[in-house]
């Protein structure tokens, strides 16, 4: 059997990270068996389906690395393709029209309701004549078409994940509506329906989706079964859960993956966290890996039953391991767009060789590509504006004295190198008989306006190669 799987986002907003998480499984078990995955887009809410959620959709999927083999398919561009389907089983009576109104469907709510009894149709009209039909479109009600579901009906399937699913037609809700209502004729097909017709005629062997998606498969079990097509095998996978343990959402920060992406993440560091979020390697400590890795050791058997939590420590630490690792040619390409966000501009020294030592000089402290715009601004700017530390450190005894005795010295300098830049220390503390703890933070300092940061000696050279190191330290003697 060639393996045939699918992700079927909605275009009704930004690519989720749950979505995400979905396609990253899709397309892991599609990968380990080489099989196929496909990307079919689920636009039939035409009122909320929107192009640009789409190109969001697609652009999210192409940056995570999640390549498809087939598609984007379109479901509006299938209408007639599902209004057949309905006709079909209208013509074999597992479906008929009904015309019970929204007022009449809130009535039998509210008494329910009353009673605390379960929201559910009460299938009132699946008999009817064509005399009373007639009599209905004469008052001008319009229809939905439902498809007869069978109250004392068991649907059983084996979950890949959750093993044995046992559900009563009793307990999905009445005949459940496949199309909506039209006074000409078939009206738009639903969810429920529409997607066993695609996965029909796009040949999906799995439908891998989350846990949330087990009730409508019950339903969507017994439209197979009307449609004379193969079953396909499920599997559920766990939600993704916020740290409190309840589903994640946008109060607990981003949600979609355009987000992360301006956050600063990098795409192959949220996979490798997405690919961990409800499954785990057969080495149990193996927790940085590729895509493709990942897809050789990829199965079900692994995947748990139980929500997975989102970590953000986790994630953050992921992220910096990949940044820590990365070539610096490649890592300055991705820190460049937070740069000029950020409105900082370039030439005047800062080329290219410049921003790549940069970026060597701050690779090892970042946690995010964002991190970088912060660290790099005693870089950027004609003038640092100095934190409450850095001024009481220039206000100390010696500062201005180090300080003063650096700037003669690297104006002397006729060639300025890391060598020559600890010799001016060494000479500093010697001949002033300062301590050179109080040398070197003093100068920091003056250079970047902190006491804390990357290498002195690095920054130092960099600043001195855009020529800001002596205006620095004469700003930072005139503190004192």
């Amino acid at each position: 059997m060639t393996i045939r799987v699918r992700i079927a986002p909605s275009p009704t907003g930004n690519l989720h990270i749950g979505t995400a998480r979905t396609a990253v499984f899709n397309w892991l078990f599609a990968r380990h068996h080489g099989g196929k995955f496909i990307l079919r887009i689920e636009d039939t809410d035409l009122e909320r389906s929107r192009p640009e959620y789409t190109e969001n959709i697609l652009e999210g999927f192409r940056w995570l690395g999640l390549n498809w083999d087939e598609g984007p398919f379109f479901q509006s561009q299938r209408l007639d393709i599902y209004k057949e389907a309905v006709e079909k089983l209208l013509a074999q009576g597992l479906a008929y029209r009904c015309y019970t109104t929204s007022e009449e469907l809130e009535a039998l709510r509210e008494r329910q309701k009353a009673r605390n009894e379960a929201p559910r149709y009460d299938n009132r009209h699946r008999n009817l004549t064509p005399e009373q039909e007639a009599a209905f479109q004469a008052e001008g009600r319009s229809c939905v078409i439902r498809f007869k579901i069978a109250d004392d009906r068991e649907i059983v399937w084996n979950d890949l994940v959750r093993g044995t699913m046992t559900w009563r037609g009793s307990d999905l809700g009445g005949d459940m509506v496949i199309a909506r209502a039209s006074e000409a004729g078939i009206g738009q097909p639903l969810y429920n329906f529409v997607v066993v017709i695609d996965d029909i005629d796009m040949q999906i062997s799995h439908v891998i989706r989350g846990e949330d998606h087990i009730a409508n498969t019950a339903k969507q079990i017994l439209l197979y079964e009307a449609l004379g097509a193969t079953i396909p095998k499920f599997a559920h996978t766990p939600l993704i859960l916020n740290m409190e343990g309840r589903k994640l959402s946008k109060r607990d920060g981003v949600t979609s993956i355009c987000d992360f992406q301006k956050m600063g993440f990098t795409a192959e560091a949220l996979v490798n966290y997405m690919t961990l979020l409800g499954w785990s390697p057969p080495e149990s400590t193996e927790e940085i890996f590729t895509l493709d890795t990942a897809a050789q050791k990829f199965n079900f058997e692994r995947v748990n039953k139980a929500g997975a939590k989102f970590d953000w420590a986790k994630l953050d630490w992921l992220n910096s391991q990949y940044l820590h690792s990365m070539p610096t040619d490649q890592l300055t390409d991705l820190i460049i767009p937070f740069w000029q966000a950020a409105g900082f501009t370039f030439g005047e020294g800062r080329e290219r060789p410049w921003l790549e030592q940069l970026v060597t000089l701050l690779s090892q402290s970042l946690t995010r590509l964002v991190d970088a715009v912060e660290m790099s601004k005693p870089f950027f700017s004609a003038t640092v504006e100095l934190t409450a530390e850095a001024t009481e450190q220039l206000q100390k005894e010696g500062s201005a004295v180090a300080l003063e005795a650096i700037l003669a010295a690297v104006a002397s300098q006729p060639e300025f190198s890391e060598t020559a830049a600890q010799d001016i220390i060494k000479q500093v503390v010697k001949e002033q008989k300062l301590k050179k703890g109080l040398v070197m933070r003093s100068l920091r300092a003056a250079l970047t306006g902190d006491v804390h940061g990357p290498d002195l000696i690095q920054s130092w050279l960099l600043l001195n190669q855009i020529n800001l190191d002596q205006p620095r330290l004469q700003q930072a003697i005139a503190v004192n």
